[in-house]
């Protein structure tokens, strides 16, 4: 098996450029798995996201209704292309499966439909924003 060093340049890149301690990428049969060992820094580096206003707004407490999250880490966009007409405005009636925003990972743009029926009563990530799995961009009513 020949290993693709591009991938593992790649998945260290996003190591670094989000912060996290270990990513993972599989493909057909191959799964490449990169992480790193926190240092003595340790507590520099855990204290950065809870001083991040992105992760502050992921649950929002003032804010009840359906949360619709990021299902993959990446770099999350509100229109299809810069100048485009975004997805999703404050007050507007969405459907489940609509395309709510687009999550770039891997240099993929990844459409996330929307996984409930509502109006749109919160974004809760500006465009161009880092995502992680599972953080809330979405508030439905």
């Amino acid at each position: 098996m020949k290993i693709d060093k591009n991938i593992i340049k790649e998945l260290t890149d996003y190591l670094n450029e989000f912060n996290l301690t270990e990513i993972e990428y599989t493909d057909k049969d191959t799964k490449i798995k990169v992480s790193k060992s926190v240092s003595s820094n340790s507590n520099q580096v855990l204290n950065v996201p809870s001083s991040s206003p992105a992760i502050n707004e992921n649950k929002p407490k003032s804010i009840s209704g359906i949360e619709v999250t990021s299902p993959i880490i990446g770099t999350a966009y509100h229109a299809p292309e810069p100048g485009a007409k975004k997805f999703l405005e404050l007050g507007k009636k969405i459907k489940k499966g609509d395309t709510i925003m687009i999550v770039e990972a891997m240099k993929t743009m990844n459409h996330v439909p929307s996984t409930a029926d509502g109006v749109v009563k919160k974004i809760c990530v500006e465009d161009g924003q880092p995502v992680e799995f599972g953080q809330t961009i979405v508030i439905l009513n």
